[in-house]
């Protein structure tokens, strides 16, 4: 990453992409339930909530990297140096812990 490769930084199971897609599909499904009067009448735009939330999450794809690139992650690694990485397997579960300093 200190040659240029910030890009790495940059992962599509970042938190941030899930956030943003929760967001926009939560958002619009509130739309999709706003007004209704009575549970009878929310009931019967669960077809419409369930295709809002489901645009939502069609919409947010290229939202979340957007918001990592721009705000929360950043590529420069400044003075940060590994100093450790083990690898520790529980059955078929693999963890990578990596000691950082900096």
């Amino acid at each position: 990453m200190r040659t240029g490769e910030r890009y790495l930084a940059i992962h599509a199971a970042c938190g941030t992409n899930f956030a943003a897609a929760g967001f926009v599909a939560g958002l619009l499904a509130w739309l999709g339930i706003a007004g209704a009067k009575n549970k009878r009448e929310k009931v019967e735009r669960l077809p419409l909530v369930i295709a809002l939330a489901t645009l939502g999450l069609i919409l947010s794809q290229p939202l979340g990297p957007v918001i990592q690139a721009r705000i929360t992650t950043s590529g420069d690694p400044g003075d940060l140096a590994i100093v450790d990485v083990s690898l520790n397997r529980f059955g078929r579960l693999t963890i990578h812990r990596v000691i950082t300093q900096g």
